[in-house]
């Protein structure tokens, strides 16, 4: 009979609580399933006094997390500590370079560090496995990088932060504000006291950077991700997208381009008859455009404990079955450097609304500088007093009536240089707000 996979786990909050609960309770079936069982033999936590309504007696108690990495009986190291440098950091480096395995559910440390760390496990013969780093249980690590290793991948795109989702479910279902919901969402523990990251959109950066290098064989660069938050969404944007048959997601988008790799984080226009315009609330997506099939869409919990947890188990479990996949997906001597795509070059259809002032001539000289840049609109229509659309020109108002625009595909270029001309006419108040749109 094979012993069962050792394994030391440094951290022991709500994701790791959860990981020593799951390995007890379904051992048997880990057993059944890799033909060993797995047990928990160290753990380090900053507080050795915590209720976490786990039983860890016979499990060592270390002093700190390298002590779990390097302890004689750990072959597989689980860092649940999160943050970017150390002591996560010098802990798997430590693990690794002893051949041991390693699973982390740390997006911002594989995000800056994934290559060292990959090359490393490469090199002593461990694994690096980090499937809950993006998206929670939604297992798309090994979706694109073992179950689509055939296929040439195009486009990958998804709602990686459910803090996003759920305030822009929120602000469009119920109508209210950006800050309104982000209070909600925070009341309710979806959101960190400082939601900067999650609601600018960096968080989801690290997720699409993890994501592009799998699907299109590049380095990991957080860096060559442009990247927008969703803080200026107002209630009538959402109000408009469903009107005219969108919906609003913050997405993260990898695309290849004749011009190179796209990465690109920022709210987006998906229309009504998606899959991933169906996903509302905390839930995470991710669409995989592939040659040759039809595009792939994953839903599920995007975070919490039992979703990471979830996925955490089913990394040690591939190192119990002593399944060892490339980190990236290729050897990292292998992955392209890539670079940040000017998003200027950005080609795609775009939601304009302006303000636009009751003066003669003020749709025409808008239609003029739109024909300038040659951008075609799709529709043009104005705001109704009862809060409907109506066509341009109806309007029996004094004061700066909403205009949108919805245009054909033209590049970010032309629509910026459109705009600039636009606000230089002074036929618009205030600033105009746009909106990619992402066809299907």
């Amino acid at each position: 009979m094979i012993a069962p996979l050792k394994v030391g786990i440094a951290g022991l909050g709500t994701v790791g609580a959860e990981v020593v609960r799951l390995i007890e309770q379904q051992n048997s079936i880990l057993a059944a399933r890799c033909g060993r069982g797995v047990k928990v033999v160290a753990v380090t936590a900053r507080s050795k006094t915590k209720k976490r309504g786990v039983d860890l007696r016979g499990i060592d108690w270390m002093k700190d997390p390298l002590a779990v990495a390097q302890h004689p009986e750990v072959e597989c190291f689980v860092e649940l500590m999160g943050g970017v440098g150390d002591p996560a950091l010098s802990s798997i480096e430590a693990a690794l370079r002893a051949g041991k395995s390693v699973v982390t559910a740390n997006k911002a440390l594989i995000a800056k560090h994934g290559l060292k760390l990959a090359a490393s496990a490469e090199k002593n013969g461990g694994a690096l496995n980090y499937e809950a780093a993006v998206a929670g249980a939604i297992p798309i690590i090994k979706t694109i990088r073992e179950g689509l290793v055939g296929t040439d991948i195009n486009r990958v795109y998804g709602i990686l932060n459910g803090t996003c989702n759920y305030i822009l479910s929120r602000m469009e279902l119920e109508g209210l504000s950006f800050g309104e919901c982000l209070k909600d969402a925070q009341r309710l523990g979806y959101a960190e006291a400082e939601p900067s990251f999650d609601v600018d959109g960096h968080d989801t950066a690290q997720k699409l950077a993890i994501l592009a290098s799998l699907a299109f064989g590049t380095k990991v660069a957080q860096s060559a991700v442009s990247v927008e938050g969703i803080s200026s969404i107002a209630a009538e944007d959402l109000r408009a997208a469903a009107e005219l048959g969108y919906r609003v997601k913050l997405l993260g988008v990898a695309m290849r381009t004749a011009t190179g790799i796209e990465q690109r984080v920022h709210p987006t226009m998906v229309p009504l008859s998606s899959s991933i315009a169906q996903v509302m609330g905390v839930t995470n997506a991710v669409t995989v455009d592939g040659a040759g099939i039809a595009p792939i869409t994953l839903v599920g919990p995007g975070a919490g404990g039992a979703a990471t947890a979830s996925a955490v188990l089913a990394d040690i479990a591939d190192v119990a079955r002593n399944v060892r996949a490339l980190p990236f997906g290729r050897p990292v001597e292998k992955l392209k450097t890539t670079t940040k795509a000017p998003m200027e070059r950005h080609e795609g259809g775009y939601y304009i609304r302006l303000m636009a002032r009751d003066l003669a001539g003020t749709a025409a000289r808008i239609a003029t500088r739109l024909a300038e840049q040659k951008i075609s609109l799709e529709s043009i229509v104005q705001r109704h007093p009862n809060g409907g659309i109506e066509p341009v020109g109806k309007s029996t108002k004094s004061s700066p009536v909403p205009v949108i625009l919805i245009t054909y595909a033209t590049t970010e270029d032309a629509m910026r240089r459109a705009l600039q001309a636009v606000q230089s006419d002074k036929v618009i108040s205030g600033k105009p707000q746009v909106i990619r749109i992402e066809k299907n």
